[in-house]
């Protein structure tokens, strides 16, 4: 059965300082998961425009999370099953997302984000018809929550207390409770995930997994994104841009070493058989 989940993150930002704050919180995330055989590996990155979105950023990524594959999914499945190929169109204030599994082809995740100068409380944001709204489900996201999952240590976390901590360039925070109807400015990422998994047996099982890891996610990197608000305010646009290539490239020179050390490797032990 198919998913659908509307999750609401509100920030203590405007619209255009969370841009630049996104950008700089996905660039850094994924230098932080690329390490060995894991990580990101950014296959294309460029402007794109069409009919739907106008005119945006469209990036095509695989990301390898073989080590965060849980245990009773390996009983079933190889680890490469979290090997997802990500396609995504990047029209801010619009945002889409598709994850794709090689393994599960069955499988797909979208996430559609519309961002919006206001403290979440639009009720039908998406514009979903009558059918979906009646399975729709809507969590509230709090960054300044301390509580943690399973996935919240997988993915990693920063150690800051939003509710104790306070931007030296900006003046923001503490976060305390309450703070999403007072903070100014104030702004919110309605991020609607939308998960089918047709797979009798586990396909509830794995859409739900999805949906926790999702969720895990969207707190997770929205906490950091406040965090670091003193290493990317007063960034611009084009700032962000550039920071963005030089991770890209660095990224995918990772993932040539590692294969080439690979190979290496291969070739040693091949030799090494031969002579025994």
């Amino acid at each position: 059965m198919v998913q659908i989940t509307e999750f609401r993150v509100v920030m203590p930002l405007s619209l255009e300082e969370y841009q630049i704050g996104q950008m700089h919180m996905v660039m850094k995330l994924q230098q932080q998961s690329t390490t060995g055989d894991e990580g990101v590996e950014v296959l294309e990155n460029k402007p794109f425009e069409d009919d739907e979105f106008g005119r945006g950023q469209y990036t095509y990524k695989v990301y390898r999370l073989q080590s965060k594959v849980p245990s009773w999914l390996t009983t079933f499945a190889p680890a490469n099953a979290l090997i997802l190929e990500e396609e995504a169109w990047n029209a801010f204030p619009k945002c889409k997302t598709v994850l794709k599994c090689l393994y599960f082809t069955k499988f797909t995740l979208t996430v559609e984000t519309i961002h919006v100068p206001d403290d979440g409380r639009i009720f039908n944001v998406h514009n979903l018809s009558v059918e979906k709204l009646a399975i729709r489900k809507i969590e509230n996201i709090d960054i300044a929550s301390t509580t943690r999952d399973y996935w919240s240590y997988l993915i990693g976390g920063t150690d800051i207390d939003i509710s104790t901590f306070q931007s030296y360039k900006t003046g923001r925070g503490p976060l305390l409770a309450g703070w999403q109807e007072t903070c100014n400015p104030v702004m919110t990422a309605y991020k609607l995930v939308t998960v089918d998994a047709p797979y009798w047996g586990f396909g509830s099982r794995l859409e739900q997994m999805l949906l926790s890891a999702e969720r895990a996610l969207f707190q997770e990197s929205h906490r950091q994104c406040f965090s670091w608000i003193d290493d990317w305010h007063g960034l611009t646009l084009e700032d962000i841009r550039q920071l963005e290539y030089k991770v890209d490239v660095a990224l995918n020179m990772a993932f040539i070493r590692d294969g080439l050390s690979q190979k290496v490797e291969d070739m040693e032990e091949g030799k090494s058989d031969e002579k025994e």
